[in-house]
């Protein structure tokens, strides 16, 4: 049988118990340490990782009242509250034990213990132990992410495409119902999503975003679900997955077509029972999340083709929400170039700002990489003008070698081609630079490439 583990401290002025005790939970448990006297537990838990305490109650001979060893249990629970507390008493002293509990101990055992109680009641500490440390670790990555909310960017807009996407949200986001962004990359959908989140009745709680186009494969089913130490070689922990971190809270698949066809049914699992099983794991537990998923692929058409299920897909769009190109709300331009300045202008301490006529050379540009490449172009200017007016040229260097309009083409596949090879051939070759110019990602960028055949 494995060990389990776990570490214990059983501090007692009996040395027969101790080596008793030691002699037996050594056999299950990975280390087991031993101390005499009640003094050396907080100078011990300082210097070494201690999950669970089984501490005697009373140190002077002819004192029986446990007071000693309430002490102690309070000092413990005051300096490392995580750590569970097992007091020991004798048969004769039940009332002393119940106290001890009230005053922070899990529980007691009584000697002479029965070997099976012993075990069963320090294996449950270590559980305790654990659970409690994962808990803190997700209130703490929740708290993270609800400050990341708060910095999140407000969605902005003036055209009528985007006032429809905001009627939506309005109705859509106080419902707890799945929702589907897609739209081209650079659109904004994350930013949608942030503002269902805002806007919905678990706007207290974390909003957890998982890329799914920047995780390996092989770490898919760990990143979502969780997985139990030595589940896969080298995991030395236990790893929480987003659904759990995301309890109570909302769940944002990013790029959710990247989902390899393996997994797809154990995540339509979870939605429809509301329970996830980590890797290596047999306990199901249970969550509770509202999921809001994106891609800029078609969805409908890789169920067609079989890389997508179709019940899966009916599970997650309850609602879709499709966020158009800035290239067909130009509208919006003028709005979203003052809140980028506003933006950059802070954090760069400038004060530059863009005429009207600059600006409608701004509306008249295509930006492939959308809101992305509007925002990106805008911190560049800011951050390398030496004046406080921007002309169009500032914005938009690159535009003028090529034009300000995009070449004739027949398809938009040829159109996004020509703007790939174009970033290219001006990057030389550089697919970094190319994906930052277009305002997309470089794995996004390689996909394309491939996609299209394009020799770099």
């Amino acid at each position: 049988m494995e060990k389990a583990n776990g570490v214990v401290l059983i501090v007692d002025d009996d040395e027969d118990v101790l080596l008793s005790a030691e002699l037996y939970l050594s056999r299950y448990i990975s280390a087991i340490h031993t101390k005499n006297s009640p003094t050396d537990i907080i100078p011990f838990i300082a210097q070494n990782r201690v999950e669970v305490v089984m501490l005697d109650m009373n140190y002077h001979r002819g004192d029986n009242s446990g007071a000693e060893g309430i002490r102690w249990i309070q000092r413990v629970k005051e300096t490392y509250p995580d750590v569970q507390v097992i007091a020991m008493t004798a048969y004769a002293e039940i009332e002393l034990a119940v106290k001890a509990v009230k005053y922070g101990a899990m529980d007691f055992i009584t000697k002479p213990w029965q070997n099976e109680k012993l075990l069963a009641t320090v294996s449950t500490g270590l559980q305790l132990f654990k659970t409690k440390q994962e808990v803190d670790h997700l209130n703490k990555l929740k708290n993270a992410w609800q400050n990341e909310l708060n910095k999140a960017p407000v969605l902005v807009a003036e055209s009528d495409a985007m006032f429809e996407i905001l009627e939506t949200i309005k109705r859509v986001a106080p419902t707890d119902a799945n929702v589907l962004i897609t739209g081209e990359n650079g659109t904004g959908k994350e930013v949608v999503a942030h503002e269902i989140h805002k806007r919905s009745l678990r706007y207290k709680e974390a909003l957890v975003k998982v890329d799914l186009g920047t995780i390996p494969e092989t770490l898919f089913e760990s990143e979502l679900f969780g997985a139990r130490k030595g589940a896969y070689t080298d995991l030395k922990q236990d790893k929480t997955g987003r659904l759990r971190m995301a309890d109570k809270g909302t769940l944002f698949l990013d790029e959710i077509a990247n989902l390899p066809i393996t997994l797809q049914p154990k995540l339509l699992s979870v939605l429809q029972n509301r329970k996830v099983l980590p890797l290596g794991d047999v306990k199901q537990y249970d969550i509770d999340i509202r999921l809001i998923s994106a891609t800029n692929q078609s969805i409908s058409r890789l169920v067609a083709s079989g890389a997508f299920r179709e019940d899966l897909l009916y599970r997650m769009n309850t609602i879709e929400l499709e966020i158009p190109a800035l290239r067909h709300r130009q509208q919006d331009i003028p709005v979203l170039a003052q809140a980028f300045l506003t933006k950059y202008n802070k954090k760069y301490q400038k004060s530059a700002r863009i005429a009207a006529a600059p600006m409608a050379k701004l509306q008249k540009y295509a930006w492939p990489g959308n809101v992305r490449e509007l925002e990106h172009a805008i911190e560049r200017a800011v951050i390398m003008t030496q004046t406080d007016r921007l002309t169009a040229a500032d914005v938009l260097p690159k535009v003028q070698q090529v034009g300000q309009v995009l070449p004739e083409v027949s398809s938009l596949k040829e159109m996004e081609i020509s703007l790939i090879r174009n970033a290219l051939n001006q990057s030389y070759g550089s697919i970094t630079q190319a994906a930052k110019q277009l305002g997309i990602t470089r794995a996004s960028l390689y996909r394309r490439i491939e996609k299209y055949d394009i020799q770099c």
